[in-house]
């Protein structure tokens, strides 16, 4: 029978999850998988490169909560796509690569493909592994789906050899996604953690990625308001000087106490080290993993008061359960420097013509991210990723995420589109960016998921050459340079939309086209190579 192989259970069992669509580049060990989803009615999106369908899928898992599947074929195929398990992992995005194997009874033989692809993964992912016989394949599916979503959620693989897949079980099945467990707060620990910021007189709370998702921000504000202390999220790997936290910088230099929610001490802060972070200023810390407790106890030492390992959203309601209010006003303090945007923006202007300011080029969008409740931005790194996040809100935002990767704009769009496909999506890349991943348009084209994506075009990684301008001088400045693409065009042979725009009058009627073409569509924007907002009040 059919339905006894190993591939029908796995597609049984994800079926069993919820799962609705997975996203996928095909290759010869997987094929019985495609197979297997037809019955179950999973539908697939076919991508063009692995990395791309492991980027869409932890796009498409940030946005809704819930797990999302890659599954990409051995060898070469989970080569291509174990890089990005690094990005999801950073970000606390509930993924899990399915990679197919060689089979398990030709490992050591010089089989097809043969590679140690668990070991290849197990750096990047919370944890990774290779099924072992076909009667482990849903069970080690549903361990992998709960995995992603425990404690700190993450990346996870699993390798399934060809073997496992084609052979018959000795019965038909399907295994249960168990829910993740919950690990609470003890109201002791809350009540000690809250009378401890209420002690504090410039008191502040640091939230990892799972708060900067829409309903993780939603908890973190009605924690914000029974404690009335400030709860700022980090997800940027510009850290403190994440150009979307304004003036960020400036007050947490005055904090005297910081309860680290879910946030890894680490660079992004600075360790923790004056002068970003006071050298009095004491913390306490709330965590998944007890892991991260015990480095931050390394690096703070007696400064680090109390601790507990406790998922974020238990936490957070055992907090309120416990609150003992803090003084208002350092809160508003708080609050306006993140807000806190130059008012020269407001007259920000190009000097060169035929190209804009990313500030032009930017702050028209967000009528566009206003129009709908649940509209969602998605910015790349690099600089004109970086001015999107200063100049641009919605109410749904993926960016590249603590590891700094860039390239992810447009399979982000594509895995947004997918988890929300009425609300408008705008995306925010660079020239260099959209050259990681530009055959995704026509991923994009052929099962119809439309969006916004606005490119960023000063011909040169320019992200480098402000390194090299700062810390080598302009003679040294060498390199980094591009042609000036059109990018538009690239978007339209894929079968997309795309338009050039070299003027700022020129750009909200282009985005208005790009909408209504309800196709994927290339706004090429030609730009100064600004660098990068670094805001100060003074």
């Amino acid at each position: 029978m059919r339905s006894d192989r190993g591939a029908d259970a796995l597609a049984r069992t994800l079926k069993g999850a919820g799962v609705r669509k997975i996203f996928t580049l095909s290759g010869n060990h997987i094929m019985p998988v495609f197979d297997a989803l037809i019955d179950v009615d999973i539908a697939m999106i076919h991508t063009r490169h692995e990395a791309a369908a492991v980027h869409m899928a932890d796009a498409h898992a940030r946005l809704t909560g819930e797990p999302a599947v890659a599954l990409v074929t051995g060898g070469p195929g989970h080569a291509n796509a174990a890089p990005a398990l690094y990005t999801a992992t950073l970000s606390e995005s509930p993924v899990v690569l399915l990679s197919g194997h060689a089979p398990n009874d030709q490992l050591g033989m010089g089989a097809f493909q043969e590679m140690a692809q668990a070991e290849v993964a197990a750096p990047l992912a919370k944890a990774s592994w290779v099924c072992k016989s076909v009667d482990d394949v849903a069970a080690d599916l549903s361990r992998a789906l709960t995995l992603a979503c425990s404690g700190r959620a993450g990346a996870v693989h699993l390798s399934l050899p060809s073997d496992c897949l084609e052979s018959h079980t000795k019965e038909a099945q399907v295994a249960r996604v168990a829910p993740p467990p919950r690990n609470a707060l003890s109201a002791a620990d809350a009540g000690a953690i809250a009378a401890r910021l209420a002690r504090g007189k410039r008191p502040l709370i640091l939230a990892g990625p799972a708060s900067l998702t829409k309903a993780g921000r939603a908890r973190a504000h009605a924690l914000e308001e029974a404690l009335g202390i400030a709860v700022v999220g980090m997800e940027s790997p510009r850290g403190v000087v994440d150009p979307s936290l304004g003036a960020f910088a400036e007050v947490l230099a005055q904090a005297d106490c910081i309860l680290l929610l879910g946030k890894r001490l680490d660079y992004t802060v600075k360790f923790g080290r004056a002068p970003v972070v006071d050298a009095a200023c004491e913390f306490v810390q709330v965590d998944p993993e007890g892991q991260e407790v015990d480095r931050a106890s390394r690096a703070l030492g007696p400064r680090l008061v109390a601790a507990a390992v406790a998922d974020v959203s238990a936490a957070i309601e055992a907090l309120i359960a416990q609150a003992k209010r803090s003084a208002g006003g350092w809160r508003d303090e708080v609050r306006a420097a993140v807000a806190f945007r130059p008012a020269a923006w407001d007259r920000a202007t190009s000097t060169s013509p035929g190209r804009l300011h990313a500030v032009e080029a930017l702050r028209p969008l967000q009528s566009l991210l206003d129009a709908h409740p649940d509209s969602v931005l998605v910015c790349d790194g690099g600089e004109f990723g970086q001015w999107g996040q200063a100049c641009l809100s919605a109410p749904n935002r993926v960016i590249n995420g603590v590891a700094g990767p860039i390239g992810i704009a447009l399979p982000f769009a594509i895995g947004a589109r997918v988890a929300k496909p009425d609300v408008p999506i705008v995306s925010i890349l660079g020239d260099g960016t959209f050259g990681f991943h530009p055959a995704e348009v026509d991923t994009a084209a052929r099962y119809g998921l439309p969006f916004v994506a606005v490119v960023g075009n000063d011909a040169r990684w320019n992200a480098e050459y402000q390194i090299q301008l700062r810390d080598f001088g302009a003679e040294r400045a060498k390199g980094c340079e591009l042609a000036p693409t059109r990018y538009d065009r690239v978007a339209e042979a894929f079968g997309g939309y795309g338009e050039l725009v070299t003027k700022a009058e020129d750009l909200l009627p282009a985005v208005k086209r790009a909408q209504e073409s309800k196709l994927p569509a290339c706004l090429n924007v030609m730009i100064e190579g600004n660098p990068a907002p670094v805001i100060r009040t003074a």
